[in-house]
């Protein structure tokens, strides 16, 4: 993107959470222009009529919600204005994977989240943790199998569950227990694609096919198997996952 200032609309129906992201994001050297807008309808009569990059928009808004002005939005063409979701209920982050969200900043707004926000927008760089790793670096573990050493791969692992001092590594139709501490697999593949979600369960976000929040509790599903996250855990896989939708 360039250099030049994003120019920026804030939706939201609450009029002090409205001044107060107008207030955070004047003092972004990376924002020029704010448009405000208190409802879906005013938003989207904005957008069709202003050249915009980004919208910072609410989730719940009378008249057309955030959810449905991201799915217009999505039909507009390209170049389009990125969306960063900014709500209070974390519930939607699943719909915002899917409408190719840029990120999901929850409520109340602290000045540092608003900021790393705003640079993704800027730059669309991928993280670490969500690059493919080259094939020439995929890494080898020997495992053993009924007194036969086997050697699984570390890009066919989809997720791994600590057993004591142990791990499982679940690769499809298989698994296999090997004497490596879950907090060493978590260290050494960080950069791999691997994030912690529970105390005993590392998971690779490219095997991650869906994410369901329900009554405040989240599960991802990994082929055919759910996996409890934790509480800790979920805002930052939510962050993730919504940056790694929004690079595909």
């Amino acid at each position: 993107m360039a250099d030049t200032p994003l120019r920026a609309l804030v939706a939201d129906d609450e009029e002090p959470a409205r001044a107060e992201l107008v207030y955070l994001l004047g003092q972004d050297p990376r924002i020029g222009q704010i448009l405000t807008a208190e409802n879906g309808p005013d938003a989207l009569k904005i957008l069709q009529a202003t050249d915009l990059d980004v919208v910072f928009c609410d989730i719940k808004m009378p008249g057309l919600d955030g959810i449905d002005l991201a799915s217009v939005l999505s039909k507009f063409r390209q170049p389009r204005p990125r969306i960063v979701f900014v709500t209070a209920y974390d519930e939607h982050a699943v719909a915002a994977f899917d409408l190719d969200a840029a990120d999901y900043v929850m409520k109340p707004v602290r000045a540092e989240r608003l900021s790393e926000a705003v640079r993704r927008v800027v730059t669309q760089g991928a993280p670490a943790a969500l690059q493919s790793p080259d094939d020439s670096e995929d890494e080898t573990i020997a495992v053993e199998l009924a007194g036969v050493t086997r050697w699984v791969q570390r890009s066919t692992v989809r997720y791994v569950e600590a057993q004591g001092d142990y791990a499982r590594l679940h690769t499809g139709q298989n698994s296999h227990l090997v004497r490596i501490p879950l907090s060493t697999l978590e260290e050494r593949w960080r950069d791999a694609g691997f994030t912690r979600i529970h105390r005993s369960t590392l998971v690779a976000l490219a095997h991650i096919d869906e994410m369901r929040v329900d009554s405040g509790r989240c599960a991802v599903r990994v082929g055919g198997d759910w996996l409890p996250v934790s509480r800790r855990h979920t805002r930052e896989l939510r962050d993730l996952l919504v940056r790694s939708t929004s690079l595909r």
